[in-house]
């Protein structure tokens, strides 16, 4: 079989190494060099595998070019490519010859230059996946720090529920308000107030008697009245409160309408 492979010199070096393609250097000056290597990369060079430029060098006759790849007194394999190393492989065996190879191809997959027909075309835009929106079946604890984002910001309407622990009518209440939350989950917030814990809202909505129930909808208060009420009329109020149309304000400070 005819070698394949391209003789490096020193005279030759500056040419050989202009090339854009990449090179398998093998430095070996014939000693130790293993005879299943040998035959493996003439028949490499021969098929010219991985689009590679397959290269011998002489180290003991060409002083400036062994040492740019760093030639010892061992046989050397060496990947280079576009005036770096990518590869060394010292006293190579015939197996490590694919795996030259291998790289040889993945270096070139990696920083090969995208298709001009590829550049033509628009970047195409990934499509923001949508998160499921979270149903609240559950009452919600507000305060006065997250009242306007929970109640008055809400894409629901919110019954809220001005209550404190020690309010016996508020602890009868407060079942009835969890069974809603869940049945109407999705429909509308229940928000609860501890008016021990958050006077501001107190004040605000000048909350004398408790429980108290207010019901909001686009920033708008619909409903306000003190006292527990019975599980019916709480149900109807929710579903008046979830099919009635309220438009929004332009002012963003809740609004009231007539009882």
């Amino acid at each position: 079989m005819t070698d394949a492979y391209v003789t490096l010199t020193d005279e030759t070096l500056d040419d050989v190494l202009n090339t854009d393609k990449p090179l398998l250097v093998l430095v070996t000056n014939g000693d130790g060099l293993r005879g299943d290597f040998k035959t493996a990369f003439n028949q490499a060079a021969q098929e010219r595998k991985g689009g590679a430029v397959y290269v011998r060098l002489d180290p003991d006759k060409n002083p400036r070019a062994a040492k740019l790849f760093g030639a010892g007194d061992k046989a050397v394999l060496v990947g280079w490519y576009c005036g770096e190393e990518v590869l060394r492989r010292s006293r190579p065996w015939g197996s490590d010859l694919p795996l030259a190879v291998e790289r040889v191809e993945q270096i070139l997959k990696e920083r090969s230059p995208m298709p001009v027909a590829q550049q033509d075309q628009p970047v195409k835009e990934e499509t923001p996946v949508t998160q499921p929106m979270m149903v609240q079946d559950k009452p919600v604890a507000v305060t006065d720090a997250t009242f306007e984002m929970e109640v008055l910001d809400s894409d629901l309407p919110v019954l809220v529920d001005f209550w404190a622990a020690w309010c016996g009518p508020c602890r009868q209440v407060a079942p009835v308000l969890d069974k809603l939350a869940k049945e109407f989950a999705g429909q509308i917030k229940i928000a609860k107030v501890d008016v021990d814990a958050n006077p501001g809202l107190s004040q605000v909505f000048r909350i004398q008697s408790i429980p108290n129930l207010m019901i909001v909808k686009n920033r708008t208060i619909i409903f306000n009245q003190p006292g527990a009420l019975p599980e019916p009329v709480l149900r109807d109020l929710v579903k008046q409160a979830i099919a009635v149309e309220v438009p929004m304000p332009n002012k963003q400070e809740p609004q009231t309408t007539p009882q």
